[in-house]
C-alpha cells in the first residue's frame, strides 16, 4: 500500500483549490441566495481539463487515474457542492459510462467532446415515482423502425438545463422487470424533449436541477447503449462510479467543515478563553478530524480498485454512506460551533449543513446502502464480473506488465 500521492496528483489539488478559493469562493454567498448557476464555469474547468480528468487522453480526456477524480470532487465540495455535483453527473454518472459501455463511434461521437468540455453530459434515471426502486420507473422505449420513440419524465436531474446529452433508462419491455430496461443516449435539441428546473430547494442551491420530459422523442437506435435490457446493469455500475465521486466530495465537505470551525475557535471567546479551549468544542472538533481521515481512506480504496479495473460495488457503497453521514454530522457540528452566527450565512457552516443532506439521499440512501453492507456480509449479495468493466488505469496497466 502506498498513502502518498503523485506529485502531478499534488499539483492538480492545488490547481483545484485555486480555482476554489479565486472563482468560487468570493460569489457563492450570493450565488446561493439567487439560486444561481453560472454555467461558465464550466468552461473554466475544461479549460484546466478538469471536466474529463480521468478519461484516456485517445478520447480527449486528461489521462490521469481515479483517484485524481477523487481529488478534484473533494476541492470541489469544499467550495460548493454544486460544483462537485456538475462534475459527479458529467464526468461520474455519463462519462465514465460511456467510457465503460459505448461502442467506439459512441465513444467518438459523445465521450470526446465531453471529455473535452465542448459538450456536458447528465444522467437520466429518477422519476416522480422511481427513485431507490428503479424498476418502478415510467418511461419506454418503443422500438420502431430505425428509431427508439422515447415517452416520459425524468426528475430530480442535474444540470437539466445545462446539458447537451443525457443518458436516459426507459423500458423497452416491461414484462421483462429489471432485464427490460434499456439505456439511450438522447441530446438537448432533438424535438419533442425539454427541461424545467425547479427551486425551493433546502440545498445546493447554486446547482441546477429539475425535470426532463420526452414527448415522443425519436431516438436513432444506433443511440442505444449497450444492448436491450442491460440497462439495469448499466445504471448500476454508472452509480458505482457517481457514488465514488459523491463520497469523495464529503470528503471535501467535511474538510470545509473542518477549517471553518478551526478558523472561528481561533476568532471566538467565551468564560475569558477561545473556545478551541473548551473540551466539548475540542470533541466536535475531533471527531470531524476522524470522520476525514476514514472516509479519504475508504474513498481512495474504491479508487484503487477502479484503477485496477477491479468490481468496487461493495467498497463504494460504504465509502459514499459513511463519508456521506459523517459529512451530514460534521456540517452539524459546525453550526453548533458557530453559535448564534452558524445560523446566518454570515458565515458558510450553515450552506454546509443545507448541502450535506441532499448526499444522504441521493445515489443510494443511506438505508439502502446499510441494506446493502448487510447482504454482503449475510452472503446474500456476490458482485460478479460484468460484461463490460470500466477500463483499468492505462499507466497502472502499463507498469503491471513490466
Amino acid at each position: 500500500m502506498d498513502f502518498n500521492f503523485t506529485e502531478e496528483q499534488d499539483l492538480l489539488r492545488q490547481t483545484v483549490r485555486k480555482f476554489v478559493d479565486q472563482e468560487i469562493m468570493p460569489y457563492i454567498t450570493e450565488w446561493d441566495r439567487k439560486g444561481q448557476f453560472d454555467p461558465n464555469l464550466m468552461n473554466r474547468l475544461a479549460e484546466l481539463g478538469l471536466m474529463g480528468v480521468c478519461i484516456p487522453e485517445e478520447y480527449g480526456g486528461a489521462g490521469m487515474d481515479y483517484n485524481s477524480l477523487a481529488i478534484v470532487c473533494e476541492e470541489l465540495e469544499r467550495g460548493d457542492t454544486a460544483f462537485r455535483t456538475a462534475v459527479s453527473v458529467h464526468t461520474g454518472l455519463n462519462s465514465m459510462t460511456l467510457l465503460q459501455w459505448a461502442n467506439e463511434e459512441q465513444k467518438q461521437k459523445y465521450l470526446t467532446p465531453q471529455a473535452r468540455g465542448e459538450k456536458i453530459g447528465a444522467f437520466g434515471l429518477t422519476e416522480p415515482g422511481a427513485g431507490s426502486d428503479v424498476a418502478a420507473l415510467q418511461t419506454t422505449a418503443t422500438k420502431d423502425g430505425d428509431y427508439y420513440t422515447l415517452k416520459g419524465q425524468k426528475s430530480w436531474i442535474s444540470l437539466c438545463d445545462i446539458a447537451d446529452h443525457f443518458i436516459v433508462f426507459a423500458y423497452t419491455d416491461k414484462d421483462k422487470k429489471h432485464h427490460g430496461i434499456s439505456a439511450f443516449i438522447v441530446e438537448r435539441t432533438w424535438d419533442g424533449f425539454s427541461s424545467k428546473g425547479v427551486k425551493g430547494k433546502l440545498g445546493i442551491r447554486s446547482g441546477n436541477t429539475g425535470e426532463l420530459f420526452f414527448d415522443d422523442v425519436k431516438v436513432p437506435a444506433e443511440n442505444l447503449l449497450g444492448k436491450e435490457g442491460e440497462g439495469f446493469k448499466i445504471a448500476m455500475s454508472a452509480l458505482d462510479n457517481g457514488r465514488f465521486t459523491v463520497a469523495a466530495g464529503a470528503v471535501g465537505q467535511i474538510m470545509a467543515c473542518l477549517e471553518a470551525s478551526v478558523k472561528y475557535c481561533h476568532e471566538r471567546e467565551t468564560f475569558g478563553k477561545p473556545i478551541g479551549k473548551h473540551q466539548l468544542v475540542q470533541q466536535m472538533l475531533a471527531n470531524m478530524e476522524a470522520g476525514l481521515q476514514m472516509s479519504r481512506l475508504l474513498v481512495y480504496r474504491a479508487g484503487e480498485l477502479k484503477n485496477a479495473g477491479k468490481r468496487n460495488t461493495r467498497e463504494t457503497s460504504i465509502a459514499k454512506w459513511q463519508a456521506c453521514d459523517f459529512a451530514n454530522k460534521a456540517a452539524d457540528d459546525a453550526v453548533q460551533i458557530h453559535g448564534a452566527y452558524g445560523f446566518s450565512d454570515e458565515y458558510p457552516v450553515e450552506r454546509y449543513l443545507r448541502n450535506s443532506k441532499a448526499p444522504v439521499i441521493y445515489e443510494g440512501t443511506r438505508e439502502i446502502h446499510t441494506v446493502l453492507q448487510a447482504e454482503y456480509v449475510l452472503g446474500y449479495r456476490n458482485d460478479k464480473k460484468l460484461s463490460n468493466m470500466l477500463p483499468a488505469w492505462s499507466d497502472q496497466s502499463q507498469a503491471a506488465l513490466k
